[in-house]
């Protein structure tokens, strides 16, 4: 570890599984203290127990701007700043096709994606921009590899990572000079985020090994990701070694942009 981020202040999405899990470790390990947000209140406290004083919790849902004030809020009076915001909070479809969702579950599906891939980004930023102004901060959300391949999701959360794709764009050109925004767009990754529950009847169940093994076939690289793959983009998006980066994505999925025709097996 290189340190990059000490004595920073970051607030984590969705960060006591998965991917954002590991953005809160490599983050404290780098020397920053971290605000985790999260909806578990289970996972919060276990991650408080490991890590101690270098972190806060907060659980509350992203869907919520009154939620992301407060986690503002709390960090302020916490660590007495906040320099990153990470937006990484999200939830997926399960691969469920247009033709297999079922009309009385697509209102329900497409809000609950939206609301939480879109909208907790954009209420992530209303909250904390006058914040980050102060100290010349940085958002990061993590995007993912349907925002530029089909085939990555179904089609609402393949529609829902375009959009955050839109919203760093937008975001950055509008929060320029003071704020940077970039994004990380994670390949395949094993995690344990599964479809969401209007959606979880119509995924087809996969062995993990099976899943493992279609994730390697995927990409050039062959690499089936673990979120700690992705750690090194978080930290560079996040230190000042990438101050001349604005409304850039980074894509950590193993070479999907030069994938051509499909590996052998």
């Amino acid at each position: 570890m290189s340190n990059a981020l000490k004595g920073k202040v970051a607030i984590v999405t969705g960060g006591a599984s998965g991917i954002g899990e590991a953005i809160t470790r490599r983050y404290v390990a780098e020397g920053a203290f971290v605000c985790v947000f999260d909806l578990s209140e289970d996972r919060l406290a276990s991650l408080q127990d490991e890590l101690g004083v270098a972190i806060i919790t907060f659980c509350g849902d992203v869907r919520n701007l009154a939620d992301h004030k407060e986690v503002v809020k709390r960090t302020v009076e916490a660590f007495g700043k906040v320099d990153i915001f990470v937006s990484n909070a999200g939830v997926f479809d399960g691969f469920v096709s247009l033709e297999q969702l079922p009309e009385d579950k697509m209102d329900e599906a497409f809000s609950m994606i939206f609301d939480i891939n879109v909208k907790g980004l954009l209420h992530g930023a209303k909250a904390s921009f006058k914040e980050l102004k102060k100290t010349n901060g940085t958002i990061i959300a993590t995007v993912s590899n349907s925002a530029f391949y089909p085939n990555g999701g179904g089609p609402i959360y393949t529609a829902s990572k375009h959009a955050v794709v839109g919203l760093i764009k937008e975001l950055a050109y509008e929060l320029a000079p003071e704020i940077r925004v970039n994004g990380v767009s994670p390949g395949g990754t094993i995690t344990n985020l599964g479809a969401i529950p209007p959606l979880k009847d119509c995924v087809k169940k996969l062995d993990p090994v099976e899943r493992e093994r279609l994730i390697r076939r995927r990409n050039p690289l062959q690499i089936a990701q673990r979120p700690e793959d992705h750690m090194g983009a978080y930290v560079l998006l996040a230190s000042n070694e990438a101050r001349a980066m604005t409304g850039t994505i980074i894509e950590s999925d193993g070479g999907l942009g030069v994938r051509g025709m499909p590996l052998a097996d």
